[in-house]
């Protein structure tokens, strides 16, 4: 699946130049001006901008914590992005506590490339109908955020997509256990954006947090949150 032709640098549109932030910009019309400036039209990958992904390690104050090494295991997210009476909200995931890897955290749907995938959308359309029954004809892709490289070896590439209003979700309880959203002008408030640690695997690991309600979105989630914000927002 190709993204829609814009106006936009066809590779990729780097913060600045934008109106200061006001109300109207996390509504549907300003967020998506917003989003045609700030967002790659490209996936990134070598010989493209974007080339070099962006991760936890970059947040180590002492400049120690290195990127896990290649070969990195290749996965792509879906960023839903919803639009609300109050404004765009942005739709999130809980991984059922029974799966082996990040279980019980919030998340995006998204998951490892297969084969098939002919592109970082693909997967991540395809991930989004099998964990929560999101239709591809219910997603508008909109652009690219910066590669996520996790902790753990994922390298993540996070696709920024208009998910229609009456969209239903039918979710898989094998792999999601709930569904919810958080306000767009909620997530991209900077001073909610925490720096936290913990001790992992015999050193001290940073990471973003941000706490909203009864939830902590944090680690790739709140990371890839942050990327949008410095994209679109900052």
């Amino acid at each position: 699946m190709k993204l829609p032709e814009g106006a936009a640098d066809p590779a990729t549109a780097p913060p600045g130049g934008r109106e200061p932030v006001n109300p109207a910009d996390f509504r549907r019309p300003g967020f998506l001006a917003r989003a045609e400036v700030g967002l790659s039209r490209v996936p990134p990958g070598p010989g493209v901008p974007l080339a070099n992904p962006r991760g936890d390690h970059d947040l180590d104050p002492g400049g120690v914590a290195t990127a896990p090494a290649a070969p990195h295991r290749d996965a792509a997210v879906l960023v839903p992005v919803i639009e609300r009476p109050d404004g765009m909200s942005v739709l999130l995931t809980r991984r059922a506590a029974h799966l082996r890897d990040h279980s019980g955290q919030i998340a995006f749907p998204g998951g490892k490339v297969d084969p098939g995938d002919v592109s970082p959308i693909d997967t991540a359309l395809r991930e989004a109908r099998e964990e929560i029954g999101l239709t591809g004809d219910s997603v508008r892709p909109l652009g690219y955020l910066d590669p996520y490289l996790s902790a753990t070896g994922f390298l993540v590439v996070p696709v920024v997509g208009l998910v229609a209003d009456d969209a239903i979700l039918a979710l898989n309880r094998d792999e999601v256990d709930l569904a919810f959203e958080v306000p767009l002008q909620f997530l991209m408030d900077p001073a909610r954006h925490l720096v936290r640690s913990r001790a992992w695997q015999g050193r001290t690991r940073y990471f973003y947090a941000i706490p909203h309600g009864e939830h902590l979105i944090w680690g790739v989630t709140a990371g890839i949150v942050h990327n949008l914000y410095e994209r679109l927002y900052a």
